[in-house]
């Protein structure tokens, strides 16, 4: 590994006078920014659970996405889209209402933002109040308090939500190991029979959407719809019919990431301990070290493997919904809430803010803007993204940029409708756009009590606020004042500095080294303004 940083630290420092040109100029992108009058197309939003980009379509060799894949054929591939945090809840809240966390004050799993920050308008209930009939199926909104135990209903949707009955068994005993005995395993191939109703979450919210789409082509009514889909997978446990495990040879995974231990420069705040993935049946009695391990290499391959068979499960359900979908007239996106580490840095699961853990695929296929081949946009895009693009490809009316705190219906993002009406594309996408993500944490080191990787909001004291440009990751933790939601820049418990011209996987730390110091203090006021002018942080 030494040879290897001594081999960056040297290119490194043949790039990094150069950047200080390149990373600050912008071409601002030109042409109309709100899609024209036209007739209302259907649309369809597909969640993919704990997803990063493991698709033949992103260029992964090992996946087997054939759907996906097919689907991305014909449309536009946004290669570097973000995530605002690595956690169902937040993403999926900063997601469906097109603001930060830090404007919804949620960083976990128990509040309910209409009632704890704002009444803020949500992307499906903006539909709604435009004339659509919507509806979710699956995991769209994280269940619990942080959608008011129903969804967002009857505010987001038109009927009230459709849970998959097999839900409830999703952290149940319901894994059988070699004599047959059910357990709460991480890695869990199985026999639909054998399984609670013989089926699983994610067939049952297929169907349902698929029911929902020949329900609405038989309806009198004239008003077109909003579906959402939530796939509970890839996210753990890795439960998934057995045959998917077959696409994958084991062999293929061993090598997958030459990371075995902690990078040395990273900060001990930066490290996710895995907590889930630790407590399940299968890895408690492999008796890994608390908190940075390693893991046996057998075993990190297994979880990549049945990783990247949960994917091919989704995929294999996701061609079932295509087929039951008409692509002339309907707009769908398909993206994943946050990315997973699968075993970089020597890290697993989500809970932090590395690439791997906020990166996402983010497809968006339009009969507005058919393409043959699939159009790749390379520009950074954000989750927060979704919502307003989505407004413009529907014609409705453009949604708001947010301008103070009370303003109940606007957004944080930025429209992609002129991206794809084919301004400010190309091989070399020349903008000044950057990704803002941010993860908790209850103090400096990784702990089991508090859980470091779900603080819950009354322990988190510092947060990390990671910056994306164009060529690099700048992440800085800093003291975090739950009880009124303010931060101290002055109080640093850790920072980082990855250029992803030579270090795509931000395994040099170059915050130690003093030949950077111009770089890190100029992206650190970029950070700081960026979070800063967040106009209701």
């Amino acid at each position: 590994m030494s040879s290897v940083l001594i081999l960056l630290s040297t290119l490194l420092l043949a790039l990094h006078l150069s950047d200080l040109v390149s990373a600050s100029s912008a071409v601002p992108s030109a042409g109309p920014t709100t899609a024209p009058a036209a007739a209302r197309h259907d649309v369809v939003m597909v969640i993919f659970d704990d997803l990063r980009p493991v698709l033949g379509a992103y260029g992964d060799p090992l996946a087997s996405t054939p759907h996906l894949d097919a689907f991305a054929q014909g449309g536009h591939v946004f290669t570097r889209a973000y995530s605002q945090q690595a956690l169902c809840a937040p993403s999926r809240n900063s997601l469906l209402t097109g603001r930060r966390p830090d404007t919804l004050h949620l960083y976990d799993f128990y509040s309910y933002w209409r009632t704890f920050v704002g009444n803020f308008t949500t992307l499906p209930q903006y539909f709604k109040e435009h004339g659509y009939y919507t509806y979710s199926c699956g995991k769209v909104f994280h269940p619990g308090l942080s959608s008011n135990n129903s969804d967002d209903y009857p505010l987001s949707w038109s009927a009230p939500a459709f849970r998959p009955r097999t839900e409830q068994y999703m952290n149940s005993p319901v894994c059988p190991d070699r004599e047959g005995v059910l357990r709460k395993n991480l890695i869990c191939p199985v026999h639909l029979q054998t399984q609670p109703y013989k089926t699983l979450p994610d067939i049952e919210s297929v169907t349902e959407a698929l029911r929902f789409v020949e329900s609405r082509k038989s309806s009198s009514s004239s008003s077109p719809f909003f579906l959402a889909l939530g796939f509970h997978k890839p996210h753990i446990n890795f439960r998934f019919p057995r045959q998917f495990l077959a696409r994958f040879p084991l062999q293929q995974f061993f090598n997958y990431t030459e990371d075995s231990l902690k990078p040395p420069d990273m900060p001990a705040v930066a490290w996710n301990p895995y907590t889930d993935v630790r407590a399940r049946d299968d890895f408690k009695h492999l008796n890994i070290s608390f908190p940075y391990g390693p893991i046996s290499r057998h075993q990190a391959a297994q979880i990549r493997q049945a990783y990247y068979a949960s994917v091919a499960y989704v995929d294999d359900l996701f061609g079932k919904l295509l087929a039951g979908l008409d692509l002339q007239q309907t707009v769908v996106v398909v993206l994943g809430d946050h990315g997973w580490s699968l075993g970089e840095h020597a890290e697993w699961a989500k809970y932090s803010n590395f690439e791997v853990a906020l990166r996402v695929p983010l497809i968006v296929r339009s009969p507005e803007f058919p393409v043959t081949q699939a159009k790749v946009h390379r520009g950074i895009t954000e989750l927060l993204d979704v919502f307003p693009t989505l407004v413009d490809l529907a014609g409705l009316p453009s949604l708001p940029v947010c301008r103070h705190p009370t303003d109940v219906t606007c957004g944080e993002g930025k429209s992609l409708y002129p991206q794809l009406q084919g301004f400010g594309v190309g091989f070399w996408v020349m903008d000044d756009h950057v990704a803002l993500s941010q993860y908790p944490r209850p103090g400096m080191l990784p702990t089991k009590h508090p859980n470091s990787d779900k603080p819950k909001l009354r322990n988190i004291k510092i947060m990390g606020y990671s910056l994306r440009t164009d060529i690099y990751r700048y992440t800085l933790w800093v003291r975090f004042h739950a009880q009124n939601f303010s931060r101290d820049w002055h109080d640093i418990y850790g920072e980082e500095l990855y250029d992803h011209r030579v270090d795509a996987g931000e395994e040099l730390n170059l915050v130690p080294m003093p030949e950077f110091d111009d770089v890190r203090q100029r992206l650190r006021r970029r950070l700081m303004e960026a979070v800063d002018l967040s106009r209701f942080s």
